[in-house]
Parts: structure tokens; C-alpha cells; sequence
């Protein structure tokens, strides 16, 4: 079996907010159940590995408005 390693992507929003964001690794998803989250200023820094599901009600909530400021 061939180790996957993490191919990281980066925010569009990322780019507008002056680089001020995370990177994820969305394919590993499929195979390990997790998505690694990296700070996109500090590439050999930590990594958070957050489960799938979790990630997916996180982006369901970005994108609903619920984490916007009032």
C-alpha cells in the first residue's frame, strides 16, 4: 500500500485576507477519516487532524453564517 501524503489547499479567501489563514488536506478524508488543518504562514508547523464529519459541520456553519460576526 502507498502512503498518502497530505496535499494542502489553500483558501481563495486566504489570498484577500493578506494570507491569514489555514490550509487543508481534503483527500485524505476518504481514506484516513480525517482532515488535516495547518496554519498556511507556518507550513512546517503544527497540524491539527480534525474527523470528517467534524470539518463538514464546520464548513456547513461558515457557509450558513452561524460564526459571523454581529
Amino acid at each position: 500500500m502507498t502512503e498518502q501524503h497530505p496535499q494542502w489547499f489553500t483558501s481563495s479567501y486566504s489570498v484577500a485576507n493578506g494570507g491569514n489563514c489555514v490550509e487543508v488536506a481534503v483527500n485524505l478524508a476518504a481514506s484516513r477519516d480525517l482532515v488535516p488543518v495547518r496554519d498556511s504562514k507556518v507550513v512546517d508547523g503544527p497540524v491539527v487532524d480534525v474527523r470528517t464529519a467534524a470539518f463538514s459541520a464546520f464548513v456547513a456553519g461558515v457557509r450558513a453564517g452561524t460564526f459571523d460576526a454581529v
